[in-house]
């Protein structure tokens, strides 16, 4: 959106008046919807704290003069994004929000926004050079723990197999993957990025199967790491799990992924807290776009709320930066798939959320509309379900009418661990994966097909499912053809890789 420069002076009095003359009333919801709880981020003077200011344009000289700006408020840039308009900024201004809007002088800026209500751990990375942002611009791609703050809740009663085989990926044949492997297992040349906590490239089910090249570290304040253990996995073996059931290599030892013939790049989002803040998210999206990737898997909230409201001037600027990045890799060729959450929610009518924010003291609060679970619920990103091995939607899975895309398989499925193993895990992070590598394998039979075409592709190829009466006492509503647990129905991938 744009906004004049007299309505911009305005904004700087207070952030109230910025909720108001930024963002505007009711923005992103219906006239009869309430106002979202506010959840002030307070950042008092001393205190770091990271923030996105998105510009009005993509000129290299808007973000320079932005860049000015952020100095002039006593900020240091951390990561510059010319490309989309949004720069990572950090400062221990507590009015830093107001400031940079002030120091403005041209009218550059349209929003800003603190991206965590605690100081980074990661402490101020990177340079305040104006002059760093055309070299930014100019940047190629060669060719959970468990904790409080891991936002993908893994179900417990899972267990471990000691002995894993083919023979035991009941999901892939629910999705016809194993069929599809006949016909076509995926050409190397398609690259689906990880999205996730780092993958681990010793397992003997993976170790051929990583693009290094691609591969980035983005939790360092949301730069670009490019060194070659930085995408490595920490403290989680979450993206390990997930990278299995995309792209687990074909070759008589553990399992077997959807995709065994395309290669994974790890693009590490998730930082050894376990927290996947927008700037992360952001990096991620920017760097496939900018290296070529043809596929992204998000199995993830982005924290520290799960459902980030337009009517919130902080969390609306972290969310427009988000979905900037988001349209910039969908336009240069990636499409993406998203787990759709494990809160047994209804996405199409969720009026509470009562764990945000989630780095710090979580609040009841009202939402509307306008609050939605980042990046599922952005335009262009395919949400998956989760089901069981009987189909019926897992009983932690969240749902919803003209919410749901797809639905994969989520509970209890097997795939690689940390130290070459393997185990089961749970989850709609799960089913996410299963999609992913549904979209590698019909881009591997149609090259030429658009995000677009792929994500229409994926959806009408689905195998329609009726919808089951009740789980976990929430009713399904919709018909054969689309309902709110499965969508448009249960992802197939013998389809994918036969049907033109």
């Amino acid at each position: 959106m744009r906004i004049s420069h007299s309505r911009r002076a305005l904004a700087v009095a207070t952030a109230a008046t910025l909720a108001l003359t930024a963002f505007g009333t009711g923005a992103g919801y219906a006239a009869d919807e309430p106002e979202s709880t506010p959840v002030p981020i307070v950042t008092p003077d001393g205190a770091l704290f990271s923030y996105v200011v998105n510009t009005e344009d993509t000129k290299v000289r808007d973000a320079v003069k932005a860049v000015r700006a952020i100095k002039r408020a006593d900020g240091v840039v951390v990561q510059a994004w010319p490309q989309i308009g949004v720069i990572v900024a950090h400062s221990a201004n507590g009015s830093f929000r107001e400031d940079v809007l002030a120091a403005d002088r041209v009218g550059v800026i349209e929003s800003v926004g603190a991206t965590r209500t605690v100081s980074p751990t990661e402490g101020t990375p990177g340079s305040d050079s104006a002059a760093g942002v055309k070299k930014d611009m100019a940047v190629k791609g060669k060719a959970k723990k468990d904790t409080t703050g891991w936002t993908v809740d893994e179900p417990a009663g899972t267990t471990a197999v000691p002995d894993p085989g083919e023979a035991t990926q009941w999901d892939m044949e629910m999705i016809k993957a194993d069929q599809a492997l006949d016909v076509n297992p995926g050409s190397s040349r398609v690259v689906v990025g990880v999205l996730d906590s780092g993958i681990d490239a010793s397992h003997p089910d993976l170790a051929t199967q990583v693009d290094t090249a691609r591969s980035v570290n983005c939790t360092d304040g949301g730069r670009p790491d490019r060194s070659a253990t930085g995408w490595l996995p920490t403290t989680s073996d979450h993206g390990t799990h997930v990278a299995g059931t995309i792209a687990a290599a074909q070759n008589g030892v553990g399992i077997v992924g959807v995709a065994p013939g395309v290669k994974m790049a790890s693009v590490k989002v998730v930082n050894d807290d376990g927290f996947i803040y927008p700037e992360y998210a952001i990096c991620g999206f920017v760097w496939a776009g900018m290296t070529h990737m043809d596929v992204t898997n998000n199995s993830y909230y982005i924290d520290p709320f799960m459902y980030w409201c337009e009517d919130q001037p902080d969390q609306a600027a972290a969310k427009e930066a988000v979905r900037r990045a988001v349209d910039f890799s969908t336009e240069r060729g990636v499409v993406h798939a998203a787990a759709a959450g494990n809160a047994a929610t209804d996405l199409a009518n969720n009026t509470t959320d009562a764990a945000s924010p989630n780095d710090s003291t979580a609040v009841d609060r009202v939402i509307n509309s306008g609050c939605e679970d980042i990046p599922a619920e952005l335009d262009g990103v395919v949400t998956v379900s989760s089901l069981t091995q009987a189909s019926d939607l897992s009983s932690f899975s969240n749902r919803g009418l003209g919410k749901i895309d797809v639905a994969a398989p989520g509970s209890g499925i097997l795939s690689t661990e940390l130290d070459g193993t393997w185990d089961l895990k749970s989850g709609t992070s799960m089913a996410s994966p299963h999609v992913a590598g549904v979209l590698a394998l019909m881009k591997s039979a149609h090259p030429r097909w658009k995000p677009a075409q792929l994500e229409a592709a994926v959806r009408t190829q689905a195998d329609d499912h009726e919808c089951t009466t009740t789980t976990a006492g929430a009713p399904c509503v919709g018909g054969l053809a689309e309902n709110s647990f499965y969508g448009d129905g249960i992802a197939d991938a013998l389809d994918a890789v036969t049907l033109g």
